[in-house]
């Protein structure tokens, strides 16, 4: 079937979405440290928590890439009801969060929060490829990273926006300040209307051949082997695109769950207070708790506007391809490649950087963000069968949860620990893994990949 060319508001609309989802991920990506922090994780503990995130990612996207490449509804349409699902659990999640009491709560639903980001998520990658012809491949990617950064921006930001309103940054132990609360609770509202707006303004095409597809979806289901056959079988180029997005990941993985100790103790010099050290009975003591950990509140506000940054800077981007590729075709290959290798100095300067300057390396990073949301899956929709584009997809997650994985059971404390014991050694460690995702471009060879190719007529 050929696909007609879209225009900007369409796809505009079929990506909105990603605000919603990219609302949830920044809250978490900026905020889920701070929680376990303030609930009392100490900084080597803190991997091992998020290790959620990899692993419900691991089980879940391979699984809705299958389901909704079976998938067919006159009304609904093929991947719509599963952004509807995943928005509805993940708005649930965000809302009671913060209200966690206990580390072991919040650890939990953080499982809950990943499980239903990724239920969203999936489908909404598969969507550009079904939705539009080769040609504008790059351009579909790169509006949902434009998206993505807006989302990134704003919501990494939304702790220090309130409390520029008069919000509070102060609590009591164990507890979140109100500013984190009614942020979470911002994010969940955006992250439900965000999808609805995309499932409301965007229809989806049909099977090509609907008496095939009935066909296919009557027969015994062969999931498993079907997953298990498609890795065996998975193209040359999808196979040295997961070495990128293996290193890439890693790197990201150690920001989220490691900036916020690593720039609160090096960068601000306010390091999350330990309560065992005060004795809270004394008053004189829990004043001076409390005056310490609202230093360390403050801060991490900081750190996660300093994080919008990296959103803003790849909003900047996205938006410079975005128009680039509505009329140019791009070298997928060199762009990654440079934007990450940028990316990995941003993080090894921050062992160098001010309060006032941290925004800068965050910038750098934004280039690198803005090129992993969208020339991985620019190139890969490139490369594999369109009729098997969900699960393709679903199983090229594997290469960005497995890093994140080996990253939370010991590997960013093993890594960073060989440079020594400062928190700051592990975003040394995510910039020159970052630099090493960027030379592993020059493996990829595959001219469709590396740029479109108009077809022999």
């Amino acid at each position: 079937m050929k696909k007609r060319t879209l225009g900007f508001l369409e796809i505009w609309n079929m990506s909105f979405g990603f605000l919603g989802i990219q609302f949830g991920f920044a809250l978490q990506g900026t905020s889920m440290t701070r929680i376990f922090q303030t609930l009392g994780a100490a900084p080597d503990e803190i991997p091992m928590l998020w290790i959620a995130a990899p692993l419900t990612g691991l089980l879940v996207q391979p699984i809705i890439g299958y389901m909704s490449d079976r998938t067919w509804s006159e009304r609904w349409g093929r991947r719509k009801p599963y952004f509807l699902i995943g928005a509805v659990l993940s708005t649930m999640a965000l809302f009671f969060m913060p209200y966690s009491p206990m580390l072991w709560v919040a650890a939990g639903l953080l499982w809950i929060l990943d499980a239903s980001i990724n239920i969203s998520m999936e489908p909404f990658r598969a969507l550009v490829a079904d939705k539009l012809p080769e040609s504008q491949r790059s351009y579909g990617f790169v509006m949902q990273a434009l998206i993505i950064g807006i989302g990134t921006w704003i919501a990494s930001s939304l702790p220090e926006i309130v409390s520029y309103f008069g919000i509070s940054n102060s609590a009591d132990s164990g507890v979140l300040p109100m500013s984190v609360k009614l942020s979470f609770a911002i994010g969940a509202l955006v992250f439900l209307g965000s999808i609805l707006y995309t499932v409301l303004t965007t229809t989806e095409y049909p099977p090509e051949d609907m008496e095939a597809f009935k066909k296919e979806k009557a027969k015994k289901n062969q999931f498993i082997p079907d997953i298990l056959n498609n890795i065996g079988n998975m193209p040359l180029t999808m196979k040295k695109l997961g070495l990128i997005q293996f290193f890439s990941w890693f790197a990201f993985f150690t920001m989220w769950s490691m900036a916020n100790p690593a720039l609160t103790e090096h960068v601000f010099k306010t390091p999350a207070p330990v309560e065992t050290a005060y004795d809270m009975t004394i008053p004189a003591q829990a004043e001076a708790f409390n005056v310490v950990n609202t230093a360390f509140q403050e801060s991490s506000n900081a750190i996660g506007s300093a994080m919008g940054v990296y959103g803003l800077s790849s909003m900047a981007f996205a938006l410079l391809l975005v128009f680039y590729t509505s009329r140019k075709n791009i070298n997928r290959k060199y762009v990654h490649m440079a934007s990450l290798i940028l990316g990995g100095l941003g993080f090894v300067l921050m062992n160098y950087t001010s309060p006032e300057n941290l925004k800068w390396c965050f910038a750098l990073i934004g280039f690198a963000w803005g090129s992993i949301l969208s020339m991985p899956y620019a190139m890969l929709s490139s490369s594999v069968d369109p009729k098997k584009m969900g699960m393709f997809m679903g199983i090229f997650n594997m290469f960005i949860v497995i890093p994140q994985i080996i990253a939370a059971l010991g590997g960013i404390n093993f890594i960073s620990g060989l440079l020594g014991d400062d928190a700051i050694n592990a975003m040394t460690v995510a910039g020159i893994s970052l630099i090493i995702a960027g030379l592993c471009n020059l493996l990829i060879t595959n001219k469709n990949a590396i740029t479109y190719q108009a077809e022999e007529i």
